[in-house]
């Protein structure tokens, strides 16, 4: 029980957010709704249908002499809890379970929540900006965008959240800033950007350098580079991946902090219909080997497709219309942290989908996930 009694001494951190006497201990209701996400609950009535069920397990670790809440109360409280409280608190939790590898890549990357505007109130969708540790699949945290600002103000919020030392921080070309990339290295990190034509001079200057020196396959240059070749789904896709030492003359290098290699990533993908060509840059603080630099090109989009892509597919994360109050952002938290607790359990040989399916049919299972056991 010692986990799990770490679980409900974290939570028993949060602020309740109702006045006076409560009927329901706060504890209680987290930990209920924790469970009922990570088993597939995606409204508060199904939180509430779920914990009913599971009465007799949850006294395991509860005192459940109150009951359990109606989906109102689900509603209510969940609404009213501080995120930018909540989520460090199950945050500090996971990462006490589990370790965060050192000098992996941690990607960070944005998402909209589409269903979550509300015509009635004038609300915008909110759009998330989240950091995910692409060797352990853990969720590190994220952030909401601002409605008057951009991800280019909400990363440097999300640097200084979460603890990336030690990591390699990859970010799209709208993360490719002069203050992004000094607020990485400031936090202990290296940083592995895009370039695009957001950063014009940057990205012609390194553009220019790679076309020169291709034409006589780096003979006048050091060159790391690797190769690979991947058959599959109708498609060849043979990709190649250059990266040097920063040239004397580069233009606008002086700008970036630490920026000691440049890189290129070139992909080829052959389909019956053509050949398809996508050619991307870099710029590095960190002069790394080739086959280092193509894992964190290719562990970038680890966040779209292990992260992202999961919480809309198995989540259903874009259809969820929870958009009262701080619901929304608590709910994004909730399902981060159970598609990250998920991807932890190991024993189970099968997709998220049929994780969540038996965590809510087996309490043995469910306290494999929920506890790390």
């Amino acid at each position: 029980m010692e986990r799990s009694a770490s679980l409900v001494e974290q939570l028993e951190k949060m602020t309740d957010p109702r006045r006076g006497e409560s009927v329901y201990p706060l504890v209680n209701i987290l930990f209920m709704t924790i469970c009922a996400v990570i088993a597939g609950a995606d409204d508060y009535v199904a939180i509430a249908k779920f914990a009913n069920t599971k009465k007799e397990w949850f006294a395991k670790f509860l005192d459940m002499s109150a009951g359990v809440p109606s989906h109102d109360r689900f509603n209510a409280i969940l609404n009213a809890i501080d995120p930018e409280e909540f989520e460090p608190v199950l945050l500090a939790w996971i990462t006490q379970l589990h370790k965060i590898t050192g000098g992996q890549v941690i990607a960070i990357d944005g998402k909209t929540l589409r269903r979550s505007f509300d015509h009635a109130t004038g609300k915008a969708a909110i759009h998330m900006v989240s950091a995910w540790a692409t060797a352990n699949h853990i969720s590190l945290g994220q952030t909401v965008v601002d409605a008057k600002s951009n991800e280019i103000t909400a990363i440097p919020k999300l640097l200084e959240m979460i603890d990336v030392s030690g990591g390699l921080v990859t970010i799209d070309a709208m993360g490719c800033q002069t203050e992004i990339a000094a607020k990485i290295v400031k936090e202990g990190a290296d940083y592995c950007l895009a370039v695009k034509g957001n950063q014009p001079t940057l990205h012609e200057g390194i553009k220019a350098f790679f076309l020169d020196h291709i034409e006589d396959n780096f003979a006048r240059i050091e060159v790391a580079e690797h190769h690979t070749n991947e058959t599959g789904h109708g498609r060849i896709d043979e990709r190649s991946y250059y990266l040097c030492e920063v040239p004397d003359d580069l233009p606008d290098a002086g700008r970036w902090k630490d920026l000691c290699a440049i890189g290129v990533s070139i992909n080829n993908t052959q389909r019956r219909k053509g050949d398809e060509i996508a050619v991307r840059y870099y710029i590095l603080n960190k002069l790394i080997d080739g086959e280092s630099f193509a894992g964190a090109v290719r562990d970038h989009w680890g966040i779209e497709n292990s992260c992202h892509w999961q919480l809309d597919v198995t989540f259903g994360e874009d259809q969820c219309r929870i958009r009262k109050g701080h619901g929304d952002e608590n709910f994004s938290t909730l399902r981060r942290t159970a598609l990250s607790l998920l991807k932890q359990e190991k024993t189970a040989k099968c997709g998220v989908k049929n994780k969540r399916l038996t965590a809510g049919w087996d309490d043995d299972y469910m306290e494999k996930v929920v506890f790390s056991r």
